[in-house]
């Protein structure tokens, strides 16, 4: 039973990952294509796999996230969500403003990427 509900889990990850990598992919509308902070989006990844672009990305005002016994959570629709810790971007932020990657499932908003505010 156990290894059944095992793979269940582990199928509808991969499922969600295909999902939202398709989803993710078609945003990118060309609107970025001028800035030099371009490149650089294109090239985020969290652990659960590339960010995409800043198109795809949505920029979360200071009270709209927090930080909590080293956990993240954002506000979106106005719903809390736990960032889970595979999707924080540990890398300097050069855009500065903080970012989330939602995808937005039949399940409910799941957190792609999500990259903290710099510090200034």
């Amino acid at each position: 039973m156990d290894r059944l509900t095992h793979r269940s889990g582990r199928a509808l990850f991969v499922l969600l990952l295909v999902l939202c990598t398709q989803g993710a992919l078609a945003r990118d509308d060309g609107r970025y294509a001028d800035s030099p902070l371009k490149p650089w989006f294109d090239g985020l990844r969290s652990h659960l796999g590339p960010c995409c672009s800043d198109a795809d990305g949505v920029a979360v005002a200071d009270p709209d996230w927090e930080s909590r016994h080293g956990h993240y959570r954002v506000r979106l629709d106005g719903e809390w969500i736990d960032v889970p810790d595979d999707a924080v971007i540990t890398e300097p932020n050069r855009a500065g403003r903080t970012m989330v990657w939602p995808v937005r499932t039949a399940f409910g908003i799941a957190i792609r990427c999500f990259m903290p505010g710099s510090m200034i």
